[in-house]
């Protein structure tokens, strides 16, 4: 079940009229309509933040302050995202000043109303977390990889960082902040900031960002972690039982930036780290700037999962420097990303690698259209979210049909030509943000009537579905990947000598490619051989775990090894993959009974999802 929210008419606002009746003329509209903020950022609106905070690990609370310079259009209020959050007093110029809660709901959360004066530059709120904080995720010792000491991490995106922070909670709103941070002295914080790269001795570190985010990108990180270099800009930060595999596993991370920059522009941001994080975090990566947070699912040993870390890289352009004004044209993050990403991988790592991920995402969206298949509006790339929690339009619509847009344009108008395009788009539209009209305009402007070119943008944008010029992705090494498998299947033998040298997307594509009617003897054979209940490849594990629930496949004591797959990795795609084959293949009490044991291991970015796939009630 979708989860259903009111929209308060407070929510929007279109236009801005708070100067004289006298005044023949209002101010410009500077900000959208946006369904998932209270902020009415054209009366007034944050530009920077200041925290001081204190992150209590006993009582599992963060406490403390966070003020902000304001543009201020004459306004008598100013409006704050909250959620879950116990505002103690707000001060106005440095004075206590009165404030109002609104109406809670499930989704939004409340709006903080400010009273201030249309002189008023400066509010400080007073404010702490609550056990009910979604952002926040606090770990124990055991759910850390050294078993040490306590863990803490926030995840932001789309709308849960008004569950830590009380701001004006949109896309659109981008801000500069600093922060300064206090934690138990033996553990390190860091930031998506200006960041350190050892403890301070006292447990106060100080944190700067001085190029305006948005507020979902703002992100915080508290644990036993150390700091090691990759290169000049770029370097990694892990528990310390794990750096060194870390550091190995993404010693290509320089070669990425300079891939990237050569494609698209010079990087923005100055220092390009990733801190990979416990099991629990949801996401493969977050895009946070100037440090991505990574799940360790990614760390295989072989460098063969790092396209994750190229996409996170790819975000420095297409997200975080150009973002998406509204979820609604979530697309215009992550299908530009991806598009970027397989770049970054061609450039790299050759044509043919590229193109095996192309292929698995272009299979990915296959199954999503289908999933979709009675709601086919969800398969248009502009979203219509009112109503809804934007984390229904974070799926491989936005993704992989974006992505397949992008590249059919690029078919259509030549790479030459959509490079320089990109580029352009990138640099005039840096720091800013986009909503897929303005884009579309852009486009039509700057590449197609420039070139003289007839496109169907709309139809890709505004239709559901694929339209019919979508461009064929092609690999040789996955069409002799389904020949392999239908070999072995008919002669029932497996020839090791054809799989020696395999990627694990060539195994991914292997195994996604059983027929349904694959016969039990068939997994005892491949898995005799290969051993795939026992891969240690995160990625190939969750394929074959789902192949083998879908298909009964009960052997090699693989049921407690599922279990302990969901029990310890929190990634949501991973584990919402493996549940999805258990309610398909009509267990769901075996699917329940795991869930019971393994939901206070995921973040509620994770558990909300299995909630709903499962119908469990909380």
């Amino acid at each position: 079940m979708k989860k259903i929210i009111i929209i308060l008419s407070s929510i929007v606002l279109l236009t801005t009229n708070c100067n004289s009746p006298k005044e023949k003329k209002t101010a410009p509209s500077k900000y959208v309509a946006e369904a998932h903020s209270y902020a009415q950022p054209n009366i007034a609106v944050v530009k920077h933040l200041t925290l001081d905070i204190d992150a209590d690990f006993e009582k599992e609370i963060i406490s403390g302050t966070a003020s902000y310079i304001i543009e201020n259009n004459n306004a008598s209020e100013i409006i704050l995202d909250t959620k879950f959050l116990v505002i103690e007093k707000v001060e106005a110029d440095h004075k206590e000043t009165t404030f109002t809660l609104g109406k809670f709901d499930k989704q939004l959360g409340q709006p903080l109303k400010i009273n201030i004066t249309p002189k008023t530059k400066n509010i400080t709120v007073y404010y702490n977390t609550t056990d009910k904080t979604e952002a926040l995720q606090w770990l124990n010792p055991q759910q850390t990889a050294d078993k040490k000491h306590p863990f803490l991490f926030t995840q932001g995106q789309a709308i849960l960082t008004r569950t830590w922070i009380p701001i004006q909670d949109s896309p659109q709103i981008r801000v500069t902040y600093d922060a300064t941070v206090k934690v138990p002295s033996e553990l390190m914080a860091v930031m998506s900031a200006e960041n350190p790269k050892e403890k301070t001795v006292d447990g106060v570190y100080h944190f700067k960002m001085k190029q305006p985010i948005s507020p979902y990108l703002i992100a915080l990180a508290i644990g036993d972690v150390e700091y090691k270099a990759v290169g000049n800009r770029t370097g990694v930060y892990a528990e310390k039982s794990m750096l060194s595999k870390v550091h190995t596993e993404f010693s290509d991370m320089e070669k990425m930036v300079i891939a990237a920059e050569k494609l698209y522009g010079k990087y923005a941001w100055d220092q390009f780290d990733v801190i990979v994080l416990p099991p629990s975090f949801p996401f493969g990566g977050m895009e946070n700037p100037r440090l991505t947070f990574a799940t360790p699912t990614v760390i295989a040993g072989d460098k063969s999962l790092t396209s994750l870390i190229a996409h996170e890289l790819a975000h420095s352009w297409s997200g975080n420097l150009v973002t998406n004004a509204t979820w609604e044209d979530f697309w215009l993050n992550e299908g530009f990303t991806v598009y970027f990403e397989i770049r970054i991988m061609e450039a790299l790592y050759g044509k043919e690698r590229a193109e095996m991920l192309a292929l698995i995402g272009r299979q990915d969206l296959e199954d999503e259209l289908e999933g979709f298949k009675d709601t086919p509006n969800d398969t248009k790339l502009k979203l219509d979210l009112k109503g809804r929690n934007p984390d229904d339009g974070m799926n491989s619509i936005a993704y992989d049909k974006g992505y397949l847009f992008l590249r059919t344009l690029e078919k259509k108008v030549g790479r030459t030509k959509f490079d320089i395009f990109l580029k352009n788009y990138f640099q005039t539209h840096a720091f800013s943000t986009m909503h897929t009209e303005k884009f579309i305009q852009y486009l039509n402007k700057n590449l197609l009537e420039k070139n003289n070119i007839t496109f169907n943008t709309n139809e890709w944008v505004y239709n559901p579905g694929i339209p019919n010029n979508q461009v064929t992705i092609v690999s040789d090494k996955f069409k002799k990947v389904e020949q392999i498998l239908q070999k072995s299947i008919e002669n029932n033998t497996v020839n090791t000598t054809d799989t020696k040298d395999w990627t694990p997307q060539e195994w991914v594509h292997f195994i996604r490619n059983f027929p349904e009617n694959m016969e039990i003897k068939h997994f005892e054979m491949f898995d005799k051989v290969y051993d795939l209940t026992n891969s240690t490849n995160s990625y190939i594990s969750m394929v074959w775990y789902e192949q083998s629930i879908l298909h009964n496949y009960r052997g090699n004591n693989i049921d407690p090894k599922i279990e302990d797959f969901l029990i310890n990795v929190g990634r949501r795609w991973y584990v919402s993959t493996i549940f999805k084959a258990y309610k398909k293949s009509n267990r769901i009490d075996k699917a329940l009974s795991i869930y019971k044991k393994s939901r206070a291991n995921y973040h509620s970015v994770t558990a909300n999802t299995i909630d709903q796939l499962l119908e469990v009630k909380n």
